[in-house]
């Protein structure tokens, strides 16, 4: 009688390098779906929150509706927010990706309309004393000295919607998470360990190339912290 393997997929650790080098191609078409969906997801985001917050300041009124609705959505749990999209989406990755966009129009708008609002009066003043016109003044003035904001809202939905990406799984679409729930439900430490190490790492790393933009969009920010 021949005697069982005597490694760590055989003993199921939580640390198995067997594991990794076994399952790397699994692990790489997970880390490129999960990357994929938030991407998509976040940029859809910001496409959809910028008009957003620029209404709500060009026009008071609706700032209060905007913020309102977008706070509304951001508290629905992420299950129930998948069940309500499904009639319309249907079992396929646009229900994955809709559920992002709708969770991180919260943080965008918020912070991209703080960013506007916090532009000095005397920066807009001067830019009209140069002949600026309201979409050069935005587009020159406005948005720039808004980006750091703007940032931060990005930098946080963006981390988000990395975490949020694993509930995706339920519909067969949720990139790493679906190791992660596969695993849970075999009981398999190392795959359950390793992929969710990897959304951690895709997180961290989606968070400093940010900032690293964010300084270079902003190089006037550095002397200021300097």
């Amino acid at each position: 009688m021949t005697a069982p393997p005597d490694d760590c997929l055989a003993r199921n650790e939580w640390v198995c390098g067997a594991y990794v080098s076994s399952r790397r191609h699994v692990l790489l078409d997970a880390v490129l779906q999960h990357v994929a969906l938030t991407a998509v997801s976040v940029l859809l985001g910001l496409v959809i929150a910028v008009p957003l917050a620029l209404a709500a300041r060009r026009w008071n009124w609706a700032a209060g509706p905007v913020l309102g609705v977008t706070t509304v959505l951001y508290t629905i749990p992420s299950l129930a927010m998948f069940s309500l999209l499904l009639p319309v989406y249907g079992l396929s990755v646009s229900l994955v990706i809709a559920g992002l966009v709708l969770y991180s129009l919260t943080l965008l708008v918020r912070n991209i309309l703080a960013g506007l609002r916090a532009v000095p009066e005397d920066a807009r003043q001067a830019a009209r004393g140069l002949g600026y016109g309201p979409v050069r003044l935005l587009l020159t003035v406005e948005l720039p000295l808004a980006v750091p904001a703007a940032m931060a809202g990005l930098r946080i939905a963006t981390v988000s919607a990395v975490s949020l990406v694993t509930i995706g799984a339920i519909v067969g679409h949720g990139g790493l998470g679906n190791l992660i729930y596969a695993g849970m439900n075999t009981f398999f430490k190392a795959q359950v360990l390793t992929a969710s190490v990897l959304c951690v790492v895709i997180a961290v790393i989606a968070d400093l190339l940010l900032l690293a933009v964010q300084r270079a969009l902003t190089p006037w920010t550095r002397g200021q912290r300097a």
